[in-house]
């Protein structure tokens, strides 16, 4: 092997270790919470092969952090149409300025008259608070906004 494709191996390695360590939490973490307590199924396979990341008896819900909203938007929809279920989407804000990611995404599907649903959750969530220092633990839907108060 050349020195250079290890190196870029090497960096590669690096780089995709930094980013799954830029969340405090997975994704599958926020997924199984949520999921449990909808009393949905995680991970469920569709006939194309994709993965529904939450299954309930009226939603297929699809978790993303809140950068990657746009993205969820089309799996959602692909999971809606697979299954004959609502779409749902469930955004994950880290930090305060992801709420500018949330604002985006309720905009689109007001906008284009989406039929999608979409709750939120912050770290605390997981944390086991009912709210960190971003104030922004809350779930429910975009514009009727339901705190959720855990201890």
């Amino acid at each position: 092997m050349s020195k250079s494709l290890i190196v870029s191996l090497i960096l590669t390695a690096i780089v995709a270790a930094t980013a799954i360590a830029a969340h405090q939490y997975l994704e599958k973490d926020y997924q199984n919470r949520w999921c449990k307590e909808q009393k949905g199924r995680t991970e469920v396979i569709m006939e194309d092969r994709t993965r529904c990341d939450c299954l309930t008896d009226t939603y297929s819900v699809e978790f993303d952090f809140a950068n990657k909203w746009a993205e969820a938007v089309g799996q959602s929809l692909n999971y809606s149409f697979k299954t004959g279920k609502k779409a749902g989407i469930v955004l994950i804000l880290e930090e305060e300025k992801d709420k500018k990611y949330l604002d985006r995404l309720n905009a689109m599907i007001k906008e284009k008259k989406l039929p999608i649903k979409v709750w939120s959750v912050d770290k605390s969530y997981l944390a086991g608070k009912a709210e960190d220092k971003t104030g922004i633990c809350f779930i429910g839907t975009a514009g009727n906004r339901e705190v959720r108060n855990e201890k």
